[in-house]
């Protein structure tokens, strides 16, 4: 598998690009990283107010027991302590609801901050090296052949831009057609040159 060219500016333009897709990729995974850690700060106030809660009903449940225990009264005057508790613990509930909130507002807010930019980078990116390590993968191992010569040939015919086959020899076309050597090498060159690839094919 061919996953870089041989020529060195096709070379250095790969490297570039993956090295600036990779920091891109990096740049964003560090930014929802840091904005998941901010937005989870914002839950502190629910967790004081859990705490709160917790401590309180705790104090409260206590009260009760120990007014329980006043001989005669001890119901009617715990009664206000358990109700106390209770709602002691809704408050403790509604900081953890807080808590939670806070916590999947921060994976969602991370999960945008890095999947869209990710996303666009995978689809410009991906797309275009697969294709080239498809095509130059190919190219290389057909110029390795006998005959692989002919094969580049008819591809650069058939692909190359107008302007490109335009800069060859006036009758490289009519040599193709005669099986002229010097002819079937100058297009198979150009097709290897375009995918940043070197040497000679086979015969």
């Amino acid at each position: 598998m061919k996953l870089y060219a041989e020529k060195p500016w096709r070379f250095t333009r790969q490297i570039v690009a993956d090295i600036a897709a990779l920091t891109w990729s990096a740049v964003w995974i560090w930014a929802a990283i840091t904005l998941y850690h901010l937005v989870e700060k914002l839950a502190v106030p629910g967790q004081k107010l859990e705490r709160a809660g917790v401590d309180l009903a705790a104090d409260m449940m206590e009260a009760q027991e120990r007014a329980q225990g006043v001989p005669l009264v001890g119901d009617r005057l715990s009664s206000p302590f358990g109700s106390a508790a209770g709602a002691a613990q809704t408050i403790a509930e509604a900081g953890r609801d807080q808590q939670l909130a806070i916590e999947n507002l921060a994976i969602v807010l991370a999960l945008l901050t890095a999947g869209i930019p990710l996303l666009m980078a995978l689809a410009l990116w991906v797309p275009f090296r697969l294709s080239w390590i498809r095509a130059a993968s190919t190219a290389a191992k057909v110029r390795r052949y006998p005959g692989g010569s002919e094969l580049l040939a008819l591809r650069a015919l058939a692909t190359a831009p107008l302007r490109r086959l335009a800069s060859l020899d006036d009758g490289v076309v009519a040599g193709w057609r005669t099986g002229d050597p010097r002819s079937i090498d100058q297009l198979a060159a150009l097709e290897l040159r375009r995918l940043g690839l070197r040497g000679s094919p086979r015969r």
